[in-house]
């Protein structure tokens, strides 16, 4: 199920650095993480949907660019945004 408006704006609220903020990498990072988990939960029900798989693949590489970035520009806020969505075990 696609993530509805409601949900879109409580990760842009919560992940914005400042009002009206919804291109900073942090939230991109976070609405990305929302769609990508969604998708594995997809996969386990339909193994076999591989248009959709190359889809998440996609969304995943531009995750880890958009964190490459961070990573480079501001090392806290990257240490943070990986804490906030549980992304490193």
């Amino acid at each position: 199920m696609a993530q509805t408006t409601a949900q879109k704006a409580e990760i842009i609220e919560k992940f914005a650095q400042s009002k009206g903020d919804t291109g900073s990498p942090q939230v991109q990072v976070a609405l990305l993480t929302a769609r990508i988990n969604e998708l594995t939960e997809h996969f386990k029900v339909n193994p076999k949907d591989h248009h959709s798989r190359r889809g998440l693949l996609k969304m995943v590489s531009r995750r880890r660019k958009l964190l490459d970035y961070l990573k480079g520009r501001d090392l806290a806020a990257y240490k943070a945004l990986i804490e906030a969505l549980n992304l490193r075990k």
